[in-house]
């Protein structure tokens, strides 16, 4: 790596995966690596890197899955792999962020405040925060900055944001924040660079479907709605997590199976969604090419697709219409079939999708004559932290 070229470093610690970007500092930024460790915590765990220049390294790694000992072992491999030689700022997404706004320079208050919000998101926090410490200890003199994935949604109105429970419970932050919101920010910069006039003065709902999936309704570029609430398990059904559940289950589950408060979080975090109705798989891919021979299978798919189609209508409801429809994440972008399934029947809303297009998986996927565009649009969360980490510190080649 060369030193004499500034870089920034970007990381999305997830709860089984930290993804990483290395940028070049300039206009416009430049990535010139991107990577991922997945399936951190269980058998398979796999470095994977590749560089602009079409270099890849794939290996299978032995990391730990206490926070604490993860963070540690992936800084000591950013120093030997000599990434941090050049980089002058990091910028991480945080998962959560309360009522902050915008993207800030992480210091010993704001890291105190987060950790105390821990529980709020136990399956990402720990490991975004512990991987914070252990970059400010082993480089003192990087400033990190913090960009928060609830920040899109703090324009929700009230309404959304109140839950159905004592009053006396918002007191200490319970209420409805909605996720994903990075991804969700840099869609509407990109339907804004489209030319699209409902990004900034319309009616638009953002299907960000991947291993986590939500949506969001748009209002004149504002954000009024969206599928997650307080955690990111709520909402739709997932690749593990069960998406909004009927209460009375854990409290069954309590008395007949003695399952713990701290059980029924794994169960409804990493055990359950597509995986759990499936027994199989929480691959849609997977999950595609079997369906024809195993009906759980197939049943899983159907309601993923069921569900999503009816968040969609009751967002359409909520907006008082819908102009644009954007599909994205791994399965938005990359499953024609889910996405023709999800919108089929749609048409009194105004979507009609053109098979051919959609199959194509092309920009576009509406007709020429349907009243809703239908677009792909491939997310970009780490692209929308670099930029506002060169924002922020006002970084110069």
């Amino acid at each position: 790596m060369d030193a004499s070229k500034p870089t920034m470093l970007i990381i999305n610690a997830g709860s089984s995966s930290i993804r990483f970007a290395q940028y070049r500092v300039g206009e416009p930024l430049q990535q010139i690596l991107h990577g991922q460790v997945e399936r951190i915590g269980i058998p398979g765990t796999r470095l994977i890197v590749e560089t602009n220049s079409g270099e890849t390294v794939d290996s299978a790694i032995d990391m730990p899955a206490d926070p604490a000992a993860m963070a540690a072992f992936f800084v000591d491999w950013l120093e030997s792999s000599g990434i941090v030689s050049s980089t002058r700022a990091i910028g991480h997404r945080l998962v959560h962020g309360l009522a902050h706004t915008e993207p800030e320079r992480i210091t010993p208050a704001l890291l105190a405040e987060l950790a105390g919000i821990s529980s709020f998101a136990p399956e990402h926090l720990p490991r975004e925060l512990a991987l914070i410490e252990a970059l400010q200890e082993r480089f003192p003199s990087l400033p990190q900055v913090a960009c928060f994935d609830t920040a899109f949604h703090t324009s929700m109105p009230r309404v959304a944001q109140l839950l159905p429970i004592p009053r006396r419970f918002e007191a200490l932050g319970v209420r409805r924040y909605g996720f994903h919101g990075l991804s969700y920010n840099y869609l509407m910069e990109e339907l804004v660079s489209l030319g699209d006039p409902a990004a900034t003065a319309g009616l638009v709902i953002l299907a960000h479907l991947g291993n986590g999936a939500s949506l969001a309704a748009v209002r004149n570029g504002k954000s009024i709605d969206t599928s997650m609430g307080f955690t990111p398990t709520s909402g739709l059904p997932m690749s593990n997590r069960t998406g909004d559940l009927e209460p009375g289950v854990a409290s069954y589950l309590e008395q007949r199976e003695n399952i713990t408060a701290t059980e029924f979080q794994q169960l409804a975090s990493r055990e359950s969604g597509l995986l759990g109705i499936s027994e199989t798989s929480a691959d849609v891919r997977e999950l595609l090419a079997m369906e024809d021979t195993d009906n759980r299978a197939r049943e899983a798919l159907a309601l993923f697709c069921y569900q999503t189609k009816k968040w969609l209508g009751g967002y359409t409801a909520a907006l008082e219409g819908l102009d644009t429809l954007v599909f994205s994440g791994g399965i938005g972008e990359n499953a024609p079939t889910i996405r023709a399934r999800i919108c089929e029947g749609l048409g009194y809303l105004g979507i009609t999708l053109d098979p051919q297009a959609n199959a194509d998986d092309a920009a576009v996927i509406s007709t020429e004559t349907s009243a809703v565009t239908v677009r792909v649009i491939a997310t970009d969360e780490a692209l929308i932290i670099a930029r506002s980490v060169h924002r922020l510190l006002q970084l110069a080649p």
